[in-house]
């Protein structure tokens, strides 16, 4: 039984193409919110964490 992942912003199911790795970054179809898959096995995607300006650091 293969289960749908769902977005943790707006509670939409978030479809993935092909493999996924953990720390891949999609894209909420319906929100539009950036996701980071935290987890395989249990699937778990988390909001991921906004880019900080590093100030040329």
């Amino acid at each position: 039984m293969s289960t749908v992942p769902v977005c943790p912003v707006c509670d939409a199911e978030v479809h993935l193409q092909g493999t996924t790795i953990v720390s891949e970054l999609v894209v909420c179809d319906s929100c539009s919110c950036m996701l980071e898959v935290r987890s395989l096995d249990p699937l778990q995607l988390a909001e991921a964490p906004q880019e900080q300006e590093d100030w040329g650091e």
